[in-house]
């Protein structure tokens, strides 16, 4: 049977699970909609740019009957060291999955050859995804099998926990598919209660305007002040609501070596990170995703990480070194920095 040839495929080619999802009907339509309406998306104008190219699979590729959803993991790290280094001002804490190599890369070349595979078995058009179009990914993840989506928005799998990436085929071919997990979240809200700026406003909604994943990646722009005291030691993400998750004792270290931490980023001292020039920024992070938010918003986050922290004299000396960056938004955050540093409570 093809469907259990592709997973087995699958599997030997090194993903953690795959399933099969139908391409129709559409996908999380309604609650996108309701999401966007929200302005739930901050600036992140994409969301809606592509109107129901994005919920439906087959306006997007033409003839797409079904959709192959595929999960690696990339965990690296215990939960008790990630918990000990947000306690550790002076380090500086990087969401997990972004400490090795892009991921983009390595998952688009394995389910390229998955799909390789599939079309030398029956011929096919296909075309796959990896975070890099308008793909419901998460939604259709459910459909195929692979977990539910908590309340945090993140796919759970009751035997992996949340510390996966997921990738897409998009296939003209009519696959049966895999039956969807049903949602065992129950009345656990670990995860709203543990994200430092409340932006998992409702179980399941989250607005990205006060989410740190967001301020700290995808924002380009400054950080509102409100947040910024809340940020503590985090310069590119969060994972704090997948750290209290529950099903995350059932997460597994991943066995993808491009996934451990490089140039010890893992536990960085944050004056170290600072003092980057943006040479050895783009040098140092190469491969790496971080590198993407550029130059002048690493150093941005880490001033907010510093005037988190404590007001060494060598932390001061640093933050003053950078008054005279010529882009107006990173001075604007090195003065709150200091003011918080030296005693003004609202920098």
């Amino acid at each position: 049977m093809l469907a259990q040839q592709i997973k087995t495929w699958g599997q030997a080619l090194g993903f953690s699970a795959v399933g099969i999802a139908k391409a129709q009907p559409p996908v999380a339509e309604a609650e996108l909609a309701a999401w966007l309406a929200a302005d739930y998306h901050a600036d992140m104008d994409y969301m809606q740019r592509h109107g129901q190219k994005r919920t439906r699979p087959e306006l997007l590729e033409a003839g797409t009957l079904s959709v192959i959803s595929a999960r690696l993991d990339y965990l690296h790290d215990t939960p008790d060291n990630m918990m000990t280094l947000l306690n550790m001002p002076h380090r500086a804490y990087i969401s997990r999955y972004a400490l090795g190599r892009d991921y983009h890369k390595l998952m688009r070349k394995r389910l390229q050859q998955l799909a390789k595979q599939i079309a030398e078995h029956t011929p096919c058009q296909w075309r796959v995804f990896t975070d890099s179009a308008p793909v419901m990914e998460k939604p259709l993840a459910v459909r195929a099998g692979l977990g539910w989506q908590g309340k945090h928005s993140n796919l759970i799998s009751r035997n992996a926990g949340s510390w996966f990436f997921l990738g897409e085929i998009y296939l003209d071919l009519d696959l049966p598919a895999d039956k969807a997990q049903a949602n065992h979240c129950g009345r656990c809200s670990a995860c709203i209660d543990i994200c430092p700026t409340q932006a998992i406003v409702a179980p399941y909604q989250v607005d990205a305007r006060r989410c740190i994943s967001y301020l700290t990646i995808e924002n380009q722009g400054a950080i509102p002040i409100e947040y910024r005291a809340l940020i503590g030691n985090r310069i590119y993400g969060c994972d704090d609501c997948q750290l209290v998750c529950p099903w995350n004792r059932f997460a597994k270290l991943s066995q993808e070596t491009d996934f451990k931490p490089r140039y010890n980023l893992d536990s960085a001292h944050l004056l170290h990170l600072f003092a980057w020039t943006e040479a050895e920024f783009l040098q140092q992070l190469q491969g790496s995703p971080i590198r993407r938010i550029g130059h002048t918003a690493w150093l941005r986050n880490i001033a907010v990480a510093l005037g988190n922290g404590i007001a060494s004299p060598e932390v001061l000396k640093a933050l003053k070194q950078h008054l005279d960056h010529p882009n107006i938004m990173l001075r604007e955050h090195i003065h709150w920095a200091l003011a918080r540093l030296q005693g003004d409570d609202d920098g």
